[in-house]
């Protein structure tokens, strides 16, 4: 039996980050209570984009079906929906399930709203274990990823073949800046990446950050300077445009289909639009400072189940994510969203199966690592603040790469400290 004592909500301005076409007009509604066996189930998601009567709808309805209710779903969008969640926690309104995007699952779980999926008898030994370190929070886990995506480098593979560039020689940082000044000196652009003041821009820096053997508990190490040095450097080198300061991740894909970029680095939500452009588009794995796969932060959302006063609810709440969550389910996911990797090795499997071009991606969620894993927790967005910010400095010039993230490490420390 799950009783919690909720602790007052955080006052958090969490760093929710939309990825994919998740505009649109939310819903409204409030959490209702009804009998345990039968009657209505209430569901919050952040996909208003998928009306009543969409194939996500349905298959919500059909896993209350499925478990003898009916479910009643309400969508809002991403920031919306975690504010909404944290009142309705407050109100004791809280519905049975909602689906979080992953770095908001912390700022709930830290509250005690949340379930743990070991109080659900959730079974998650299938799970990748990079993926659900997303939902963990002192060693318990707050829910099960639904699937994820995350980031890779596309290319335009004309102006590689035209500058004699072989993408499967970049495995390295020097690699990808070798190729760099090849299709620059070619005539052509290098790189654009989304480098905005907003998580946006802590989310396409993570793979270098990552990649350079950095943590987020020290901004200012040498692994992280030299990471930010490469990025400050392909700037003033002209293998990166200026527009890269303020690029958000739509941006950055604007200027990569214009076809004059050779590399853009962005994500799995991507996929349908490469396939259509006029050129032929490939996809590589960020590559890690000396050699292997950099680990990109993982978007996507958690399936959750918020505490309630009736218990007696949870049986029904554990069939409702069961039938969610199994490797059928997850390809269903994918294939909703836009090529969410599902986050079970048989899951891949099937969606390997079904769309065999998407094994990078796959490769890529498989090295991947959640925002607010090492334990990061709530202290995740105010670190993640500090990071865009030095970001910002140094690619502008306002500061060196070192002096940039010795004053984000001094800022994150004094904010985490403090809280």
């Amino acid at each position: 039996m799950i009783t919690k004592k909720l602790r007052a909500p955080l006052v958090v301005a969490v760093a929710a980050l939309s990825i994919g076409a998740l505009a649109g007009c939310s819903g409204s509604g409030n959490a209702t209570s009804t009998d345990a066996s039968g009657g209505t189930y209430t569901w919050w998601d952040p996909y208003p984009q998928h009306e009543e009567g969409s194939d996500w709808a349905n298959r919500v309805q059909a896993c209350g079906t499925d478990a003898g209710v009916t479910i009643e779903r309400t969508a809002y969008d991403t920031t919306a929906l975690t504010n909404q969640a944290l009142l309705a926690a407050q109100e004791g309104t809280s519905p049975d399930i909602i689906l979080l995007d992953n770095p908001a699952v912390s700022t709930l779980a830290d509250t005690g709203m949340l379930s743990t999926t070991d109080e659900l008898g959730l079974d998650t030994s299938s799970i990748d274990a990079n993926l659900l370190a997303a939902g963990e929070l002192d060693g318990k886990d707050y829910g099960i990823p639904i699937g994820a995506n995350t980031l890779a480098l596309y290319y335009n593979a004309d102006i590689l073949k035209q500058a004699g560039v072989d993408p499967a020689s970049i495995t390295s940082w020097a690699a990808l800046t070798d190729a760099l000044a090849k299709v620059t000196a070619a005539g052509h652009k290098g790189i654009t990446f989304a480098g905005i003041n907003t998580e946006e821009g802590s989310f396409q820096f993570l793979p270098w950050f990552w990649g350079a053997g950095a943590d987020l508990t020290k901004l200012d190490s040498p692994e992280a300077v030299k990471a930010l040095t490469l990025w400050t450097d392909w700037v003033k080198k002209g293998y990166a445009p200026q527009s890269v300061i303020t690029n958000s991740q739509n941006t950055t894909w604007e200027e990569f289909i214009t076809g004059d970029f050779a590399f853009g680095e962005n994500g799995t939500w991507q996929v349908n639009s490469a396939a259509g452009q006029s050129f032929p588009t490939g996809v590589i794995e960020l590559p890690a400072e000396n050699s292997g796969v950099a680990p990109a932060p993982t978007g996507g959302e958690f399936i959750t189940a918020p505490v309630q006063q009736d218990t007696a609810r949870y049986e029904t709440t554990k069939k409702i994510i069961d039938c969610m969550t199994t490797p059928e389910g997850f390809v269903e996911t994918a294939d909703t969203f836009a090529y969410y990797i599902p986050p079970t090795a048989e899951g891949q499997d099937q969606l390997l199966q079904e769309h065999p071009e998407l094994e990078t991606w796959v490769s890529a969620v498989q090295a991947a690592k959640g925002r607010t894993s090492d334990n990061l927790g709530t202290d995740y967005p105010l670190i993640s603040e500090q990071l865009w910010t030095a970001v910002q400095s140094s690619l502008s010039g306002a500061a060196t790469p070192q002096d940039a993230l010795a004053a984000a490490q001094k800022a994150a420390a004094a904010a985490t400290d403090g809280k």
